[in-house]
């Protein structure tokens, strides 16, 4: 039991003595064993005081019935408020009954709760159990009467039609505080006529007077007191709106005219009573109204500005101490959990709930925000919301303003257990200190016009009306001529902007942007190609506002931006192309760090079960996506010099594979889905498929650009058919596995395709079937390949297959490459391709080298390389068939002793060497053509050895194809 200061004491007393001589002998007798608790209680709280005043014999009966002590009571509400209401014959006894039974009720949880035995988190569940009861018990009761009176409401198919009660803020969020108001909301599902009544009455007007009525039942004052305050503001267009609506006018309304302050209403709103078809339906048509798909930014300046206002209403009003709306209180908690459920709510199941303490913890949980901020917040909500549960205990009013009077600071400062008022407001300030620092990094506050002189320049430069060469002028004045350079570019774009048809978030997000890009952009080098580069970006995002709000609100993002354009104009047009990358510059840490290449398939898998396994064109741009985001955080690095070549390279080669090995199972569930499994599948549970890389994904060096040269093979007998309801034979059956894998690739959604695909190395080329049989390719290689193939041979490798199917083709790859071959017949046909392409593929005029096609260039050595393999691997067929990377295999030819170690490191230097640079050609969007004089030296030791290895070559031996 709590010791009452002498003060509270004394008045405790008094109300004890009060409560004796209202009270008949038998009864105070009945009393007298609960004293000492009782004048605790009174000391504490008025309400509880003047309630045992009022209804003695109710509190009596809860003193003895143990209810008092029990922890989980809010299951019996519904069945204990159905039983009180069931035999109520008319309005006036229903309003007694339920205002009795609130009574009852909410005497047990303030019982509790200010002597300790109750955790704030048991007054949530109970208080908003408690709310959800009455309402729906009185919503039940009224509709039935009506019914009754006016006939039952139904659709045009003559089903009865229920009325639904969102309940919204802290009623829909199941943290309802004590003496709270209810905001509440009425739909019904559909339009129609009343059934059964002496006339027929539309839908909506039944709905409205049933509203009307139970809004009338709970809110109104009578000597029993009131149940709750009923606030309808929040339905669609506030008080001018009509007070039920059915589930059509709903989301035309939130479709068309909903506003961000309704979004954050409706983070929290929850259909009341149990669940049914109707709920679920109104469900799944508000949540995309409050959870966007894509990452929503614009989310912060709304509640930013939700918050300037309370402000600006607190300072008007001249409230102090308010725990719920100052700086620091409980509104700023709730602000910081639902910015982030706004935002990243649609791409985030786990952030869809409504209880701020959940919705903390998924924060948590995501690693949206650090676990000890999350702790802290956690730890300040529950202090705040006891403070105002006190507070509202002491005499059932709404309040969140701290007392100014002595006897109400020492009930609250008893019940909380601080000694004195001083060390509990010092922990109240260091509470609200603590939110508010949070509240500030994540809400931030309102921007204010940067008044310094360069603020003020780049301010007017973007919104004055200053012709082009008006704009050159002023810009030669900050910056000189590299800032002149921007006025073109500037201009141009200044003009787009004002013609596009941008909404007014838009327009806001991109003045507030424009001033702080710009001056960015200016302290850049080459500031106009950079700004060409963010222009493409900015002209494809003018009237996607999320994207506009997301640079604006987020200067590490827009740094993050101007850092990769500059560096990177294929990032840069990569970015413009799909805008939803943006979203990944917010944390510069997840972006540096590509994914470790062992987790590639894991992360993919994870990102999938975002989509339904059954949306295939989600699924597809879910795909794509992974594919974007990877892509640019493989960039992010590279740019950042983190990623050596051979490393980006691996982890290009990495994320491939784990998208093959993904497409693959998508067309095989598809394919099987249709036609069924083949003979060798049902036997063996085994696909008997298996994907060959060649080229770049074979020799794994793929670039960013690369396209996927594929084969594919199967290892299934090619006799017998299909098991599914449309069976087709085996080969069909592979074929249209390919066919299948081909469309998940080269469909283009939003986000573009997945990867070009070449399948022209396939036995026979174009004219080939998709899919050969192991057998048939083993033939094929063996007696009718080209030399070419042979080479192109080299660089392959199994991507995707069970380790069986791998085997077999690794096998055949050893066979082939490993066969003898007439040196001078391979060399004259070697040279004889290059010679072939070189006239049809060299680009590059006087002065410039072809890094790819040049003499001493890139091709060269990968010919040299695949020339020594097809001709000495029959001597050491386990080193030169190993690998089917250039670099590798030109270390096994030194340990063979086919190249002298110099010539060794000299080719695999020159070939590293032309690699960077082609590859730093690619990120930056130039040409593959480069100055005549660069890696001149690694290009001559290049051509040297091919001179020395061909000299003399005779190629009219040479066998080609036409």
């Amino acid at each position: 039991m709590l010791n009452l200061p002498v003060d509270l004491q004394a008045h405790a007393d008094q109300q004890w003595q009060r409560l004796q001589a209202r009270l008949e002998p038998p009864v105070s007798a009945a009393f007298a064993p609960y004293q000492a608790e009782l004048t605790c209680l009174f000391g504490l709280s008025d309400f509880i005081a003047d309630s045992c005043l009022q209804y003695p014999l109710m509190v009596l009966e809860l003193l003895q019935s143990g209810e008092l002590y029990q922890a989980e009571r809010h299951a019996d509400y519904g069945p204990r408020l159905a039983e009180a209401l069931a035999g109520i014959q008319d309005d006036e006894a229903l309003k007694r009954a339920l205002r009795r039974f609130r009574r009852r009720h909410m005497l047990v949880i303030a019982w509790r709760e200010l002597l300790g035995r109750a955790q704030v988190e048991e007054s949530f569940v109970h208080l908003t159990a408690l709310a959800e009861a009455l309402i729906c018990g009185a919503r039940d009761w009224l509709y039935a009467k009506l019914c009754r009176e006016l006939g039952t409401p139904c659709n045009g198919d003559g089903e009865p039609q229920p009325l639904l009660v969102l309940g919204m803020g802290k009623l829909g969020g199941g943290e309802l505080n004590f003496s709270s108001d209810i905001d509440l909301i009425f739909t019904f599902p559909e339009g129609g006529q009343t059934q059964g009544g002496r006339r027929s009455l539309e839908n909506q007007a039944f709905f409205i007077r049933l509203g009307q009525q139970l809004i009338q039942a709970l809110h109104q004052t009578t000597v029993d007191g009131q149940v709750f305050r009923v606030d309808m503001r929040l339905r669609p267009f506030g008080d001018a709106g009509p007070l039920a609506i059915s589930f059509a006018a709903m989301e035309d309304y939130y479709q068309n005219h909903g506003r961000n302050w309704e979004r954050y209403a409706m983070v929290k709103a929850r259909i009341l009573g149990p669940d049914s078809p109707h709920a679920q339906e109104l469900q799944r048509l508000l949540r995309p109204f409050i959870f966007r798909r894509y990452i929503d930014f614009g989310a912060i300046d709304a509640l930013r500005k939700m918050k300037g206002l309370i402000e600006a209403e607190v300072r008007r009003k001249g409230l102090k101490d308010n725990i719920k709306l100052g700086a620091g209180g409980i509104r700023e908690v709730e602000f910081i959990a639902q910015a982030y459920q706004l935002i990243r709510g649609g791409r985030e199941p786990a952030l869809q709930v409504r209880h701020l303490p959940a919705a903390l913890q998924a924060l948590a949980d995501l690693g949206a925000m650090p676990g000890p901020s999350i702790q802290g917040l956690l730890e300040a909500y529950r202090f705040l919301r006891r403070v105002e549960n006190l507070l509202q205990e002491i005499a059932d009013a709404q309040t969140q303003t701290l007392p100014d009077g002595e006897r109400d600071r020492l009930r609250l400062i008893t019940a909380l257990g601080f000694a004195d008022w001083a060390g509990c407001y010092s922990q109240l300030e260091r509470v609200m200190a603590l939110v508010h620092k949070e509240f500030r990094q994540v809400i931030g506050q309102s921007d204010e016009q940067d008044d310094s002189g360069s603020g003020v320049l780049w301010h007017d430069l973007w919104h004055g009306s200053q012709d082009e060469e008006e704009l050159a002028r002023e810009l030669l004045t900050v910056g000189g001529e590299p800032s002149q350079a921007l006025a073109p570019p500037l201009w141009r774009f200044r003009q787009e902007s004002r013609r596009r048809a941008i909404g007014p978030q838009g327009r806001e997000a991109l003045a507030r942007l424009m001033p702080d890009l710009l001056a960015a952009v200016a302290a850049k080098p080459q500031p106009a190609l950079l700004f060409e580069r963010v222009q493409q970006l900015l002209t494809q995002i003018l009237t996607r506002s999320a994207y506009l709000q997301l640079l604006a609100e987020n200067p590490g993002a827009l740094n993050q931006l101007l850092e990769l354009c500059s560096a990177s104009g294929v990032v840069a047009e990569q970015l413009a192309r799909y805008p939803i990358l943006l979203d990944e510059l917010l944390d510069p840490q997840q972006l540096y760090h590509p994914t470790p290449l062992e987790r590639y398939r894991d992360e993919l898998r994870q990102y999938l079960l975002r989509v339904p396994e059954e949306d295939l064109e989600q699924q597809m741009e879910a795909l794509r996506q992974f594919k974007q985001i990877q892509l640019l955080k493989i960039s992010a690095a590279d740019i950042a010099g983190a990623l050596p070549l051979m490393k980006v390279s691996d982890h290009l080669t990495w994320l491939a594979e784990a998208i093959i090995e993904e497409v693959v199972s998508q067309a095989w569930s598809q394919v099987i889905a249709r036609h069924g499994l083949p003979p060798h599948s049902r036997e063996t549970g085994e696909k008997g498929f298996c994907v060959v890389a060649y080229g770049k994904l074979g020799g794994i060096e793929l670039g960013y650009g690369s396209d996927l040269d594929l084969v594919f093979l199967h290892g299934g007998e090619l006799t017998g058919e299909t098991d599914g309801d449309r069976p087709i034979d085996v080969r069909q059956f592979y074929v249209r596995l390919a066919q299948r894998i081909i469309h998940l690739f080269s469909t283009r959604t939003p986000s573009g395709i997945l990867y070009d695909t070449d399948m022209r190395l396939r036995p026979a080329g174009e004219a080939g079937l998709l899919v050969s049989n192991l057998e048939a390719y083993q033939r094929y290689q063996e007696q009718e390949a080209w030399t070419w193939e042979h080479q192109a041979l080299v660089r392959s490798r199994a991507v995707y297959g069970e380790p069986a199917m791998r085997r077999a083709f690794e096998q055949i790859r050893r066979a082939v490459l490993s066969r003898p071959r007439p040196q001078a017949n391979l060399a004259a046909e070697v040279v004889a391709m290059r010679d072939k392409m070189r006239r049809h593929l060299l680009r590059g005029g006087e002065g410039e080298f072809d890094l790819k096609q040049g003499a001493g260039g890139m091709v060269d050595i990968e010919f040299i390389t695949q020339y020594l393999v097809l001709a000495h691997a029959q001597e050491a067929p386990e080193a030169l068939t190993r690998w089917s990377d250039n670099v590798r295999i030109l270390e096994e030819c030194v340990l063979a002793g086919l190249l002298s170690q110099q010539e060794g490191q000299a080719l695999k230097q020159a070939y590293l060497a032309i690699r960077d640079e082609a590859h730093r050609c690619t990120l930056s969007g130039r040409s593959r053509i480069v100055a005549d004089h660069l890696l001149a030296s690694e290009r001559a030791q290049v051509w040297a050895l091919w001179q020395r290895l061909f000299a003399g070559v005779d190629t009219s031996l040479a066998r080609l194809p036409a």
